[in-house]
Order: C-alpha cells, then sequence, then structure tokens
C-alpha cells in the first residue's frame, strides 16, 4: 500500500469512527437515561446499527442506488428497516417487556400463579414507528455519506484524467516548440556561413546559451520570468547578427522579474514569426517589441511589418496556434490576447496575469 493509499485509509477510518461516536451519543444517551439501561441490550442494538449502516453503504447504495434502481433500493431498505425494529421490539426494548402480564399476583400474602397468556401482547403502532426512526436514520446518514463519497470519488478521478490529458497536450505542444525554434537559429547561423562572416562564432556562442537554457530549464512547469527574458534577449541578438538593419529592430523591456514565474517558452513563437516575416526581400527588418511587468501583469507587445506574412501564414509552423493553445491550457481565464493587421503591421498584444497560471500542471 503507498502513501496516498493509507491516506485514504487513515482519513476514511477517521470520518468512520468520528460517525459512530456521533451517533452513539445521539441514539445511545435516551437509552442510558432509562432507568431499565441495559449495556448488553445496547451493544446488540449498536450492532443491529453498524450492520445495517455498512450493509447499505458496501452493498445496496452501489448496487442499486448509484446504477439508478431507486425503487429496488427503496424496497430493499423499507424490508430491512421493518426486520430490524421488529427484532429490536421482541427482543432487545425493556420497556416492552413491562408491558407482558405478570406469571403471578400476591393476594392477603399468598402467591397466586396466573395461567400464562397464549400469546404477549403486540405493541402498540407508535411504538412501531417511534423505533424505525433509529434505522432510518442510519440508512439516511451511510446513503448520504456513500453518495457524497462516490461523487468526490468519481470527481477527483475525472479531474485527474483532464490534467493528464492536458499536461500530455501541453507537452506535444512544448516538444513542437523546440524543432521549430532550433530550425529557424540554424538558418540564422547557415547565413552567416554562406556569407563568411566573423560573426559565425559568436552566433555558435550565444546558440549554445539558448540550447543550455532549452535543455536544463524548460522541463520544469514553470520558470523564472528573469531567465525566460534573458533567454528572448539572446535569440534577438542572434538574429540581429543575420540581418544588415538593425536600426528597425528595438527592445524596451521593464519591471522588476526576478520573483516572477511563468510557463518556459510561452512567448518565443511570436518573436520566430516577427523576425521571419518582419524581414523584406531587400533584407530590411522592422520588429518593434515591447515588456512591461506591472505588479502581476505581464504585458507584451510585438509588431512587425507584414512581408511574406499572409502568404506563408500556413506555413509559419506552429506559431500562434501553439501559444493560443498553451494559453487556454495555463491561463484559462487570466490572458488577453489580440492579434491584428494594421496599416502593413502585423501586431500582437498580450496581457498576462502571471499570479493565476493553472495549477493542476
Amino acid at each position: 500500500m503507498n502513501k496516498q493509499s493509507r491516506s485514504i485509509v487513515n482519513k476514511d477510518f477517521i470520518l468512520h469512527g468520528t460517525l459512530w461516536v456521533i451517533i452513539s451519543l445521539l441514539l445511545g444517551l435516551p437509552n442510558y437515561l432509562n432507568q431499565h439501561f441495559s449495556l448488553g441490550i445496547f451493544i446488540a442494538e449498536w450492532i443491529t446499527y453498524v450492520v445495517l449502516f455498512y450493509f447499505n453503504y458496501l452493498f445496496l447504495v452501489p448496487k442499486f442506488l448509484l446504477k439508478g434502481k431507486y425503487f429496488f433500493h427503496f424496497i430493499l431498505l423499507l424490508g430491512l428497516i421493518v426486520f430490524f425494529t421488529e427484532v429490536r421490539i421482541h427482543f432487545f426494548l425493556d420497556d416492552l417487556k413491562l408491558m407482558r402480564p405478570p406469571n403471578s399476583v400476591i393476594v392477603e400474602g399468598k402467591k397466586i400463579l396466573l395461567q400464562p397468556m397464549k400469546q404477549p401482547p403486540e405493541p402498540p403502532f407508535f411504538l412501531n414507528v417511534a423505533m424505525s426512526f433509529s434505522y432510518i436514520f442510519i440508512v439516511l446518514i451511510s446513503t448520504i455519506i456513500k453518495v457524497l463519497y462516490e461523487y468526490n470519488h468519481n470527481f477527483q478521478n475525472r479531474l485527474l484524467a483532464e490534467t493528464e490529458r492536458k499536461s500530455a497536450e501541453l507537452n506535444y505542444l512544448r516538444k513542437q516548440t523546440n524543432p521549430h525554434f532550433l530550425f529557424n537559429s540554424l538558418n540564422s547561423i547557415y547565413s552567416l556561413a554562406i556569407k563568411k562572416s566573423d560573426q559565425v562564432g559568436d552566433a555558435i556562442v550565444t546558440l549554445s546559451e539558448l540550447m543550455r537554457y532549452m535543455l536544463y530549464e524548460t522541463d520544469q512547469r514553470v520558470v523564472s520570468l528573469e531567465k525566460e527574458i534573458n533567454y528572448i534577449v539572446n535569440y534577438i541578438e542572434l538574429q540581429k547578427l543575420r540581418i544588415h538593419d538593425i536600426e528597425n529592430v528595438r527592445v524596451n523591456i521593464t519591471g522588476e522579474m526576478k520573483e516572477k514565474m511563468i510557463e518556459p517558452l510561452l512567448l518565443i513563437s511570436f518573436i520566430e514569426n516577427a523576425f521571419k516575416y518582419g524581414t523584406d526581400y531587400k533584407g530590411k527588418t522592422h520588429v518593434r517589441l515591447k515588456i512591461s511587468l506591472e505588479e502581476s501583469w505581464l504585458n507584451f507587445y510585438i509588431e512587425n511589418t507584414i512581408s511574406r506574412q499572409t502568404e506563408d501564414l500556413v506555413n509559419s509552423g506552429i506559431g500562434v496556434q501553439n501559444i493560443q493553445s498553451r494559453l487556454e491550457l495555463l491561463y484559462p481565464k487570466s490572458h488577453l490576447l489580440k492579434i491584428e493587421e494594421v496599416d502593413g503591421f502585423y501586431k500582437v498584444n498580450l496581457q498576462l496575469n502571471l499570479d493565476e497560471n493553472n495549477p493542476v500542471f
């Protein structure tokens, strides 16, 4: 038995133990205050409570009630309540015994034996009804607890299954990001090598830093925002090495990033696409990037000119669809993403509440 299973068993044991203490006090205290109280009879009655409780809890509710067989469940419970009520009245109830006529009477100092009755008196109807209340109470408690337990158990199973499904989907999206990035980066270095640029060495060093981050940091659920920003800056520096015109590549990053965490590689696809489609056939590049942190809100804005953006949209890799899927999985109600084309510019504006990252992952 693993640690989690032991924890569940311990919780169930504590719950049921507490429940029986309460039931014993509620149903046993009136009997204890009765002048005819008998410990043996109390224990016998308590055993009938336990038998009825767990027979309903372990068998009737799962077999009938939870499978929609309400009528059969009701009939069986009604029969059990009547049976246990009759057993209690005829065998365990001291007050009923006092209702039976005596075997003898004393008249003027002499004991006179009476002829016993062939049939003992039947208990009054109200006594049958009153005695059944305790068993109805036991049935209600066992039914409610079992239904709530099964509901919670099924809910946890559904939540676990949904979490595993989303985790698998998220891992798939992450794994797509890595080769996509590597493909673009190698293209950048290849363009430098073709030109026999002296910057090839610097590009390889920068790429090694990026790969180190991707290999050793991005397996975590979240990473430091500061590290993620450094990764983005290194990527931009790598892109600058391959383009001719870097005057129109402007980056503005503000805010204290150390204390915040973010999903790794969440923003890089926007930046990759901006450099990929923000460079025209003449080699001119226009990219504007602004990243700011205000309390828990990360504001991300990037724009680029539309050159090949429209015609090559289908072949742009996982790109925007990847990010949108990850945002829906990780920040379902705490992000605002706006993408638009205005006056020849492709603009992306993302607002992200970093304190509302989905905890199930």
